[in-house]
């Protein structure tokens, strides 16, 4: 049964469906209320974000007079943003659809998605810190939230914990460990995880973090930001002044959800286009869609960015925990499986 359906069958059912209506108005209000600008930036773009391992959604553009162009839907509103920031429109948010391919669907992933991101100048990681919890408190409206049938303490301000001290903490991987990829893929070996020919650091460094450092986070029962992520681990992020081995990067988890993503962001075109360089070089390897840099992107850190911090939330997640279902499917009225037969 197709969920118009079931919606049609159980007319209380809708109230499930429109709690996204009221998370997006307390999102728009949010920064309304602060003055940020709400921007409308394109899905269907000619270069599309490089992360190594996401892969995009391509399709081409063809003109009446027989123009053909490739063509990409965005998996992040993230470049067009960055453009708009060199421009000086100032701090900006957007909630806007993004696609991502390749993806196994579950409860937590969606091939369409929804996205909000956000923007502050002259601030950093930190400060995005602060604004996540304050707009976290305004969607549920109070400091405890229950979760399919687990309470959830939301108390200000929320714990905070650096990847290293986690890594030392809940996986016993000290920081020179952590930063070696001998070392780590050692260490992988000894906990029992398969380590062969080929494997990488990244995939060593996220089955020691997924398996070992997750899990710990959803038994405190409270929202944490784990922050400070090696340098590898941040293409878009401006490293760390006390340790340039690091990059200010958080993510923010709550009930075993990943909730947020958050740079503190790079504002050198050099060491950008060389970060870009590195991540077309790992896609090569792992075999996605190719296509060239974004070099409108490199032009407009040349003009020049305000130090400025940036995340992306997904919306459907926060749908999920407001509306205390299991899934974002749940939240959606055409949720991808359904249409695809998946």
């Amino acid at each position: 049964m197709k969920t118009w359906q079931r919606i049609k069958n159980n007319p209380d059912l809708l109230n499930q469906y429109l709690v996204r209506e009221k998370v997006v108005d307390t999102i728009r209000s949010f920064f309304k209320n602060q003055g940020f600008h709400e921007v409308f930036t394109p899905v269907l773009v000619p270069v599309p974000s490089i992360e190594p391992n996401l892969e995009v959604f391509e399709t081409e553009l063809r003109t009446s007079t027989g123009k053909k162009k490739r063509a990409f839907l965005i998996s992040s509103p993230e470049y067009a943003h960055k453009r708009l920031l060199s421009a000086g429109v100032g701090n900006l948010f957007e909630i806007t659809r993004s696609f991502r391919n390749e993806e196994e669907v579950s409860r937590l992933h969606s091939p369409e998605f929804t996205i909000l991101e956000w923007y502050r100048i002259n601030a950093d990681y930190k400060d995005t810190m602060r604004d996540f919890e304050n707009l976290f408190l305004k969607i549920i409206g109070k400091d405890k939230m229950v979760y399919q049938d687990e309470t959830y303490d939301l108390t200000l301000p929320w714990p905070r914990i650096s990847v290293a001290e986690a890594f030392q903490k809940f996986a016993k991987v000290d920081i020179e460990t952590l930063l070696s990829e001998e070392k780590l893929l050692n260490a992988g070996r000894e906990k029992g995880y398969q380590v062969e020919e080929g494997v990488t650091w990244e995939q060593i460094f996220y089955q020691i973090f997924l398996n070992e450092i997750e899990p710990e986070f959803k038994k405190s029962h409270k929202p944490v930001f784990i922050y400070d992520y090696p340098l590898a681990q941040a293409s878009l992020s401006r490293p760390c002044a006390s340790d340039p081995r690091f990059a200010e990067r958080f993510e923010v988890f709550l009930a075993g959800v990943e909730l947020g993503n958050c740079f503190s962001e790079l504002t050198d075109a050099k060491e950008q286009k060389k970060r870009f360089e590195a991540d077309l070089s790992e896609r090569k390897k792992l075999r996605k869609t190719i296509y060239p840099i974004d070099e409108d992107l490199i032009e407009a850190l040349k003009e020049g960015l305000p130090e400025v911090s940036g995340i992306a939330v997904g919306v459907d997640r926060l749908v999920m925990l407001a509306a205390d279902v299991s899934s974002v499917s749940e939240t959606l009225f055409f949720p991808g499986e359904e249409l695809f037969n998946l």
